[in-house]
């Protein structure tokens, strides 16, 4: 069984609009345009389309649902993490937000919660383990088209990447990875679940932490592409 994860296109916040109510940001014009571009991209028709509640998800993978018409839609529980409390921020920008968003990750604390509103990392990953046990009672020839968020989609990463580390290890690596592997709109990661594990298939042959679980996931793609 496949899945291939694509953050959503462009939002107003990623444009720098400041946000008051993250769950409903609209995408911009290019947003429309890449989501436009992912769905005319596509090579197979998927079995399931999921979504995270979120509205910039659901208009992403618009186009998509509308090229493949009768392919069941469902939303599961990957949006986006929230991790400082929203109502000490509404209004602000990314920017404004930034030295706080630092501070949050320095603090390498998986149970640390910002306030009402706000996640926990050990939440996040949660939310991803529910997320890959809803798919896994999939039909082991599925194809999976998931439109998520560039952090879900890292978390995502970082528990397969690494499935032995602590809550603690995976969010004091977090950060650096983000900054120097970010999932940027539109950027997908593909996973496959086979024989009862989760692997990544694109991982990078130059990363500089490439264990040999992640080299399988190369040698896994290479034979997903020839199925």
């Amino acid at each position: 069984m496949k899945v291939i994860f694509v953050r959503h296109g462009e939002s107003t916040g990623n444009a720098g609009v400041p946000s008051f109510d993250l769950s409903k940001l609209e995408l911009t014009a290019a947003g429309h345009a890449q989501a436009a571009a992912v769905a005319a991209s596509w090579e197979h028709r998927p079995d399931l389309i999921v979504l995270s509640p979120y509205l910039r998800t659901h208009l992403t993978a618009q186009p998509t649902i509308k090229r493949y018409p009768g392919v069941p839609v469902e939303v599961v529980p990957m949006e986006e993490f929230t991790y400082l409390e929203p109502s000490r921020w509404n209004g602000t920008s990314r920017a404004e937000r930034l030295p706080h968003i630092e501070a949050f990750w320095e603090t390498a604390d998986p149970a640390y919660c910002d306030g009402p509103g706000a996640e926990s990392f050990d939440t996040l990953l949660q939310r991803v383990d529910l997320t890959l046990q809803r798919l896994e009672s999939l039909p082991a020839n599925a194809l999976v088209y998931a439109f998520s968020h560039g952090q879900f989609m890292q978390a995502v990463r970082v528990t397969l990447s690494h499935p032995t580390w602590t809550a603690r290890q995976k969010m004091a690596h977090f950060w650096p990875f983000s900054a120097e592997f970010p999932v940027l709109n539109v950027d997908q990661v593909g996973v496959v679940y086979k024989a009862g594990v989760w692997r990544l298939l694109n991982v990078r042959a130059d990363h500089p932490e490439l264990s040999s679980a992640s080299a399988q996931c190369l040698s896994d793609l290479r034979e997903v592409t020839r199925q």
